[in-house]
């Protein structure tokens, strides 16, 4: 899966190594959707990382498209609310 994180780059993560991110997305959903900032940060914050750290870097000129976006650490939870609404967050 090639998930991009927003104004940071691309990385693939193999479906072997997924479950721990799906966990963590769940987490931002309901933070997100509690209004509880400081959990969404912390969610957030925690997504970021385990994708960062299972997730393989493509190089920067490489064009592929991506299976999933993600918004980076500053993002806001309603800005992110907004999004699940639209067109959802999931790593499946």
């Amino acid at each position: 899966m090639i998930v991009r994180i927003l104004g940071e780059g691309q990385c693939e993560i193999a479906g072997t190594h997924l479950e721990k991110p799906d966990e963590l997305e769940s987490a931002v959903r309901s933070a997100a959707e509690s209004g509880d900032e400081l959990e969404f940060a912390n969610a957030l914050r925690a997504l970021l990382n385990a994708v960062r750290s299972l997730g393989v870097p493509l190089p920067n000129d490489t064009r592929t498209p991506s299976d999933l976006a993600l918004p980076d650490e500053a993002t806001g939870h309603s800005r992110v609310l907004a999004g699940l609404a639209d067109k959802g967050l999931s790593l499946r």
